[in-house]
């Protein structure tokens, strides 16, 4: 068997002329089928429709079969089974990289010794705060505390809870220069 032609038990051979005949007359309804069952994606639908005629080329029976006039719903039924596989294997794995554009502007996240390494820093500025600054912080950034918890927790009215937390921010920012976008 070689690349252009196939065998067939009854028939003979089918030839390429014959897949290029199928191929013109019905290419587009295929691709404009596998075009909506791929949600859009003009790679993954042009990749199908290749699939589908290789199935064709395969199964040379079943396009010399005489109980139907054409072979256009075998091939229809051929390329949405194969899409529905596709989608199926896509969604047995995990999802593919994108484009290099979209790694491009993913926001970058640091590694595991720079957090540690910020928050040493982080915990050695709270150590030069003064004491009520630094229960403020501690209650309402680290614990997460509303200012009315705070408040009730301190014994302070909420206005005291809200004026220490921004001076001891505004600390912070002038021990931590580097780090003065993260305490906005």
């Amino acid at each position: 068997m070689t690349a252009g032609t196939i065998t067939h038990p009854t028939n003979g051979t089918t030839a390429e002329h014959e897949l290029a005949a199928l191929q013109r007359e019905h290419g587009r309804p295929l691709f404009a089928l596998l075009l909506r069952l791929c949600d859009g994606d003009r790679q993954r639908a042009e990749d199908l429709v290749q699939e589908t005629l290789v199935r064709a080329w395969q199964h040379p029976e079943a396009l010399r079969a005489d109980a139907f006039d054409s072979v256009r719903p075998w091939l229809l039924t051929v390329a949405r089974r194969l899409a529905i596989d596709a989608r199926r294997a896509r969604q047995a794995r995990p999802a593919e990289v994108g484009d290099a554009a979209a790694l491009e502007n993913a926001r970058v996240c640091a590694d595991h010794a720079e957090r540690a390494a910020a928050a040493l820093d982080v915990r050695e500025a709270v150590k030069t705060l003064t004491p009520e600054h630094r229960e403020v912080l501690v209650l309402v950034y680290f614990e997460g505390a509303t200012v009315a918890e705070a408040a009730t927790a301190l014994g302070i009215p909420p206005g005291t809870v809200k004026s220490r937390a921004y001076y001891a921010l505004r600390a912070l920012r002038r021990v931590l220069p580097g780090y003065t976008a993260d305490l906005r």
